[in-house]
């Protein structure tokens, strides 16, 4: 059914003296050969393991560099925060693609409660509890140049399992991550007033690494850990508790604990995307190991880590659909994307990868530029509320790819011209893609010359027939800042409702919506015919100035075939809330003239508080 290849990693460095396992010293996890060998996946795949203890353990995190190198966080902290650590960065080199490393080199080892790390702009950014930090290597000889920044603090420590975590760059150039905490954190610049911290708990969160920006996406969910974009540049991430699949929407409030509140006059909250659970009923406590009705089901509730496959090895039949690690169920699970109306269904497939070993944690999940992915396992007898200790000694990592791949020989993308990055832009694995999308806005940042790229972007974005490559076109002009207000509201009118989307998305990003932009949405609310920009059209409505928001509205509210969607009334009821406190009488001829029942019912509710 499927092939194994079992290799060892070559000997390197161990682990810190100061890790301790605090596990029953009876529960001993089999050996990496071993557990590579009671992997299932499908036919036609094949799993190495491409590092483990000593090498590696407890990978908590993975990013890759430019160069193809994967960088992976080690943490030994869990659950037990200190004010110091020895969590690490390590960086894992690959040189004759056989799917195991090469070369390993420890980055950094002094976190305290590492999470989450992403590459980038001259440097790695980190998830280092209670702070996002930013370790620069501007040379890139692998030795950080100085000491960590502080780029922001304010994160609660409050939950050892509910932190700051998952670094993912958008399409926008925005670096986004997760939180789960319930306790409200509030979050700015080091030294910054409270009142100049934006305040945030469970949710999605953003910083735009030029612009120094910090804002809250959206909120809700539980423990959101695990966040991708798809090929239109549609947001998804996992949820450890609850349901495991969410349709990340800017502006969005969602389902929290029972009790939870952070918005008095949400009212109604918007849910998961997934039609089916991975646990089989009954308490969330009761899937735990996956077995019975839970295995059939996907092997139980907690989930960690998200990734929507766009590489270019595995087969077309995977692409676009989600994959994400099933703690309780030792899995990877897989869902599909259907789309309905203005969002997705998450659509349940076959599980992808079974561990077969209570001790197999799927973590996070990375595709590289051979198209293989990398599974970590963290690699531990019970989840985090197990509360049976940590082995913080083991964890492994694994490389899943389908037939043979070809060593890619040397890379570095960064020393592509800057031809080249835009090329990158039409290729099949959105690895590439990304990067050289990054680097080009990092290269626009220092000043370089961006006519020519701005006019080959320009080809793309006009003349490609496949709208996910006018799409990276899109986002590669914004990324150089060639892509202004005249620009986006000439793009309203586009053939396609994804650019035509994104077209909304851009002009709200700084929250300064030019003139004729507005005049635009106002039409676009009364004549659009995709309920996918119509959504978006109502989540910017919280990005823009409330005066301007009642023509928007008035369109909005009058579009009776949006009553029945999942999104759109909910969403366009947080952008006019507002209103109604603002101007009561206006409100209530709003609540006339809608044709959205929840609509009328929470302007009618909100006007009863007043």
């Amino acid at each position: 059914m499927f092939r194994l290849v079992q290799v060892l990693g070559a000997g390197q460095p161990g682990l810190p003296a100061n890790v301790q396992n605090t596990q029953n010293p009876q529960d001993r996890p089999v050996t990496p050969l071993k557990s590579l060998a009671a992997i299932g996946v499908p036919a036609g795949f094949q799993v190495t393991l491409f590092a483990a203890e000593p090498t590696v353990a407890q990978p908590i995190a993975m990013t890759f560099d430019d160069r193809g190198r994967l960088w992976v966080a080690e943490c030994f902290s869990h659950p037990v925060w200190k004010p110091t650590g020895g969590d690490r960065i390590s960086i894992l080199e690959d040189f004759d693609g056989d799917g195991r490393y090469d070369r390993r080199k420890i980055f950094w080892d002094q976190g305290n409660y590492l999470t989450g790390l992403a590459f980038g702009h001259g440097g790695v950014w980190i998830c280092n509890t209670p702070h996002l930090m930013f370790i620069p290597d501007r040379d890139g000889d692998d030795q950080p140049d100085g000491e960590p920044v502080i780029v922001l603090d304010g994160w609660q420590r409050d939950s050892p399992h509910n932190v700051v975590n998952n670094l993912t760059w958008g399409p926008d150039g925005w670096l986004y991550g997760c939180i789960g905490q319930a306790a409200v954190g509030y979050i700015g610049k080091p030294g910054a007033a409270r009142e100049e911290r934006t305040a945030v708990s469970r949710g999605i969160w953003r910083y735009h690494p030029q612009r120094a920006v910090f804002e809250v996406v959206a909120t809700g969910a539980v423990n959101p850990w695990g966040l991708d974009f798809d090929d239109y540049g549609e947001g998804f991430f996992t949820n450890c508790v609850l349901a495991h699949l969410w349709h990340l929407v800017p502006g969005a409030y969602y389902e929290r604990r029972q009790g939870e509140h952070d918005y008095p006059y949400a009212y109604r909250r918007i849910g998961p995307i997934c039609d089916h659970l991975h646990w089989g009923g009954g308490e969330w406590t009761d899937s735990r190991g996956g077995r019975g009705r839970h295995s059939v089901a996907g092997g139980g509730h907690a989930h960690a880590g998200l990734m929507i496959y766009l590489g270019d090895n595995w087969p077309d039949r995977y692409r676009h659909s989600v994959f994400m690690g099933n703690l309780h169920g030792n899995r990877i699970n897989n869902d599909r994307l259907q789309r309905q109306r203005s969002s997705y269904v998450g659509q349940h497939a076959d599980d992808f990868l079974r561990g077969n070993s209570p001790w197999f944690r799927c973590i996070a999940q990375r595709y590289g530029p051979d198209g293989a992915v990398m599974v970590s396992d963290w690699h531990d007898l019970g989840e985090c509320h197990d509360h049976d200790g940590s082995h913080r000694t083991s964890g492994r990592i694994y490389r899943v790819s389908y037939g043979a791949t070809n060593a890619l020989g040397k890379i570095n993308l960064a020393e592509n011209s800057n031809s080249d990055l835009v090329q990158l832009q039409l290729h099949k694995n959105d690895w590439y893609v990304r990067h050289a999308r990054r680097l080009l806005q990092e290269r626009a940042i220092k000043g370089v010359e961006m006519d020519q790229v701005q006019a080959s972007l320009l080809r793309i974005f006009e003349s490609h027939p496949d709208p996910t490559r006018q799409l990276r076109g899109l986002w590669a002009l914004w990324a150089i800042n060639r892509a202004d207000d005249t620009f986006l509201t000439e793009a309203l009118d586009h053939q396609n409702e994804h650019v035509r989307a994104w077209a909304i998305r851009l002009l709200c990003d700084d929250r300064n919506v030019p003139a004729a932009a507005l005049q635009a949405f106002a039409l676009l609310a009364t004549q659009e015919t995709s309920a996918l920009v119509r959504l978006h059209l109502a989540a910017a409505m919280q990005r823009i100035p409330l005066d301007d928001r009642w023509l928007i509205a008035r369109g909005l509210v009058a579009r009776e075939e949006d009553s029945g969607d999942a999104f759109i009334p909910t969403m366009i009821w947080y952008g006019i809330e507002p209103l109604v406190h603002d101007d009561l009488s206006r409100s209530l001829k709003l609540l006339q003239s809608s044709q959205i029942p929840l609509v009328r019912e929470l302007i009618a509710r909100r006007a009863l508080s007043e």
